[in-house]
């Protein structure tokens, strides 16, 4: 008996024999991988692919601080960034991976109130931006920087600085950190206890700590005779005056002593305000000007859209360009006549018509 023609074998079947199958990969694909190796500054995964998948150079250094606590064994998810380098290699990220446990590690220094170490890397609005642990940015209030660096964060520029976690937020992509919390934890408390017992709307003699584009600075104190007792907040551009502020620095600086009113004290932030020491302007408006009432006022903005008028401290109106009829040349600093077409007391807003005392020049 003739033996059986031998059956010849199909480029699946050679696949199936072979234990390993290649798996292709494209970029930006996110894979289940288990680390195989930790090397000093690269980390190889195993992914399933033909060799293992690596995480080096700029990528390492993102996730280092992950990395350190990573050991052979374990799982996490990895995103693709070269499928195949030069060298046959697949590289990887573990950004993502990372990330997400950087979150879980600041909230638990919160609960444990446990200190980091962040690195002062610039300056921002009132404070210090910082480089904190597995590369994410974070900020120190200059509210939150004590003696040590005389409450300066331009002293902090380029050291390593001990702070605490004040807040973690995921969403706003928010971290807040405070080097007093470290330093000064006595005094902080002393403070925080002192905070409990504000009362908004309460008035203080304060003193002008910094003044910024934004707002002042100010250190209120607690106690004539506890002169080391003093706390600080911000008094923001808006609550300065009842009339726009255009630059801070023309009116305020460094050393003026002033009186500020308590309006918040959210999350131990103090904000302050000098115009709600006094009367706001708009209360009585409705009783002092009606619609078609005459009245004189000043030319303090000119636009494309028309003229802003001051009634008084604090009242503006607008006279639309629609209402400007050819021939009329208004100044900023001119006396005009006007009269009051309507009042929106909700919204703060007076439209205005100009009561001409000469005939424009085209006028017939």
């Amino acid at each position: 008996m003739a033996g059986k023609k031998k059956k010849s074998l199909t480029m699946a079947d050679l696949l199936a024999k072979d234990k390993k199958v290649e798996v292709g990969f494209k970029s930006g694909q996110k894979v289940e991988g288990m680390v195989s190796s930790i090397k000093s500054k690269m980390i190889f995964i195993d992914i399933g692919g033909k060799s293992d998948a690596v995480v080096m150079g700029k990528e390492f250094e993102f996730v280092k601080d992950y990395v350190s606590d990573l050991k052979v064994g374990d799982k996490m998810e990895v995103q693709v960034r070269v499928p195949e380098n030069d060298k046959g290699q697949i590289l990887v990220s573990l950004r993502d991976s990372a990330t997400g446990y950087g979150w879980n590690y600041f909230e638990e220094k919160v609960k444990s109130d446990g200190e980091v170490v962040v690195f002062a890397k610039d300056l921002n609005r009132g404070g210090a931006v910082v480089i904190a642990p597995f590369g994410f940015f974070g900020f120190i209030p200059g509210s939150q920087i004590g003696k040590k660096y005389d409450g300066d964060p331009e002293k902090m520029l380029g050291k390593k600085v001990k702070v605490k976690v004040l807040e973690v937020d995921r969403t706003k992509n928010r971290l807040v950190f405070s080097e007093r919390l470290v330093s000064e934890p006595d005094k902080v408390n002393e403070e925080t206890s002192a905070v409990d017992k504000l009362k908004i709307g309460d008035v203080f003699e304060a003193k002008v700590m910094r003044v910024e584009g934004f707002g002042l600075f100010v250190k209120i104190f607690m106690d004539k005779k506890n002169k080391n007792l003093t706390l600080e907040g911000l008094v923001h551009i808006s609550e300065i005056s009842w009339e726009k502020v255009n630059k801070i620095s023309d009116s305020y600086k460094i050393g003026d002593e002033i009186k500020v009113k308590l309006i918040s004290k959210n999350d131990g932030r103090l904000q302050f305000s000098i115009k709600r020491l006094g009367t706001d302007p708009w209360e009585k408006i409705g009783e002092k000007y009606s619609k078609d009432k005459d009245a004189e006022g000043e030319v303090v903005r000119l636009a494309n859209f028309g003229a802003l008028v001051r009634l008084e401290a604090g009242v503006e109106g607008l006279i639309h360009v629609s209402k400007l009829n050819t021939g009329v040349d208004l100044k900023v600093g001119d006396k005009v006549q006007v009269y009051i077409e309507s009042i929106d007391l909700d919204r703060r807003k007076i439209s205005l018509g100009l009561v001409l005392t000469k005939k424009p020049l085209m006028y017939k």
